[in-house]
């Protein structure tokens, strides 16, 4: 099943190389999402391939916390207002938790946070992949999450939250975020991949 979207992008601004798959081009972040019905099966495929991303030691220290039973203004309720402005009409909102040391010896895990990333990226694409969109978003009520969902801080960072839906119109959003809706530029290749010794570049 692939879900169609109301309006369809612009992706004049992005410019991958003609060997680079358009998976990964075509994909961005909106912030207009309409809340459509996400099959179960669906679903589950989103957070499947989160868990065969890589991780430190095959460590999978992911955890994505999504709604129960009549659980989503509670969610939302744990976004800033800004966020909650748009995300209040996604199919879904989550947090990822990352968990803060290795299973395998209690030590810390400095790259819980790094694995949860690739988890992030590969629940992204499979989304894409179904013609649905996701958009992570840093500003949300950390301690808050820890409270009201139980998260212990002792032993999870709470690393972002998150929003599914189809994509709808940009004009159903608030016009300061309307303007904003679009995929974004990148930078070009020769700024993100540097050879040899890097000194002189990352001084500047």
């Amino acid at each position: 099943m692939k879900f169609s979207a109301d309006v369809e992008a612009n992706h004049e601004n992005r410019d991958p190389l003609a060997a680079t798959d358009a998976l990964f081009s075509r994909r961005w972040s909106p912030r207009s999402l309409r809340n459509t019905e996400i099959p179960q099966e669906i679903l589950d495929s989103l957070f499947d391939a989160a868990r065969w991303a890589p991780s430190c030691h095959n460590e999978q220290p992911w955890v994505f916390l999504t709604p129960g039973d009549g659980e989503f203004d509670l969610f939302l309720s744990l976004l800033n207002e800004g966020n909650q402005s748009w995300a209040k009409n996604a199919a879904l909102i989550g947090f990822i938790c990352a968990r803060k040391h290795f299973a395998r010896n209690g030590g810390e895990n400095r790259h819980a946070l790094f694995d949860c990333g690739a988890a992030w990226m590969s629940l992204a694409l499979q989304a894409s992949l179904h013609g649905l969109y996701a958009h992570g978003m840093a500003g949300i009520k950390r301690g808050q999450v820890h409270e009201k969902l139980g998260v212990p801080e002792g032993k999870f960072e709470v690393a972002c939250g998150f929003a599914v839906g189809a994509l709808d119109q940009p004009g159903k959003l608030p016009a300061d975020l309307a303007a904003r809706e679009k995929p974004s530029p990148r930078k070009p290749l020769a700024a993100v991949h540097l050879r040899g010794n890097a000194r002189g570049a990352l001084a500047r």
